[in-house]
């Protein structure tokens, strides 16, 4: 009779702990499936359309796309997709920012969870500032959007100035 009280208040005990020490219920839940569209430029420099090297641009956009695929991927909360196939006017000509959403019904085609469409705007040629936008794929709900500072720096600096808002807003603050 007094071993059973005994192993009862252990087990009573080892219950506490768990409930209150936070053990997950379950193991970890697996990474949402994210679609990760290619960086665009909005330029409302003084020279936008006209100055600057438009191939240079597409090569430091494509910088910034590569690094938040990285770092997103690296993270373990999420798992990209593969958007090569993506198909629309919107996606080709990098203009998702425009489209009002419509970015979240291409990321569910492509078996993704939620979107993601990141923008560098070009203030000046030495200032600019990122942003991106996360949807819910199946509702087009936005799930989170966040921009940062204006930053200095020239358009070879976009990869980092990316880099550092998907750091600091997104993956040190689930």
């Amino acid at each position: 009779m007094r071993n059973g009280f005994f192993l009862r208040r252990r087990l009573l005990a080892a219950c506490t702990i768990a409930l209150f020490t936070g053990l997950p219920a379950s193991a970890d839940p697996s990474p949402i499936k994210i679609a990760v569209f290619d960086f665009e430029l909005d330029d409302f420099s003084g020279g936008a359309g006209i100055a600057g090297d438009h191939a240079a641009d597409l090569a430091h956009l494509d910088q910034a796309t590569s690094e938040a695929r990285r770092l997103i991927a690296a993270s373990g909360r999420y798992r990209l997709i593969d958007v090569s196939g993506a198909e629309g006017d919107a996606v080709k000509g990098r203009a998702l920012r425009q489209c009002h959403g419509c970015e979240a019904a291409i990321a569910l085609k492509l078996g993704a969870d939620q979107s993601f469409v990141g923008v560098v705007t070009r203030i000046s040629r030495t200032d600019y500032a990122v942003r991106f936008q996360i949807r819910d794929a199946r509702t087009g709900a936005l799930v989170l959007a966040r921009q940062s500072d204006l930053r200095l720096g020239a358009d070879y600096s976009w990869y980092r100035g990316a880099a550092a808002l998907i750091n600091n807003r997104l993956l040190n603050n689930p």
